[in-house]
């Protein structure tokens, strides 16, 4: 077992360590970013990465607190699912008004990969292999569609 002071030192090394690996690597328009806290620039849109102990996993979370309005982005997301999917390469799994860890009603699509463990050093190039592609097939997604939220 590892003390909450541990558990919370190893996941800070972690992102530091995918953020060194990824600092280098530029957004879709050329720019330097700050990819474990990627910024999209639209009230209550995000991008999460998380690194756990059982899986890591990358999604787009919608945390309207209004609900309909939650699910109006939602939808907007669903209009584009084909693009998302064709740039991430993947089906991604999507979850309208579902609750996260602290109870709160978000919408989210994600992708999640089960069997890593970010207390393990050993499965870190696994969890970033997963993160990196994915978090850049985000980028380039929104870099196009960004305007499409920016008028909701």
């Amino acid at each position: 077992m590892y003390s909450r002071a541990e558990k919370s030192k190893i996941k800070k090394t972690f992102w530091t360590t995918f953020g060194q690996y990824m600092k280098p690597v530029p957004n879709a328009e050329g720019f330097r970013t700050n990819w474990q806290n990627y910024k999209t620039g639209v009230k209550d849109i995000y991008f999460r990465m998380k690194a756990e102990r059982e899986f890591a996993s990358i999604g787009i979370e919608i945390t309207h607190a209004d609900e309909e309005l939650q699910q109006l982005f939602f939808e907007q997301f669903e209009t584009f699912r084909r693009l998302l999917e064709s740039e991430v390469g993947e089906k991604w799994e999507w979850k309208l008004h579902a609750q996260d860890e602290f109870g709160k009603t978000i919408s989210c699509i994600e992708k999640v990969k089960a069997g890593v463990n970010v207390m393990d050093q050993k499965d870190w190039p696994a969890i970033i292999s997963f993160l990196k592609p994915r978090i850049i097939a985000l980028d380039a997604f929104w870099s196009n569609m960004k305007p499409a939220f920016e008028e909701l």
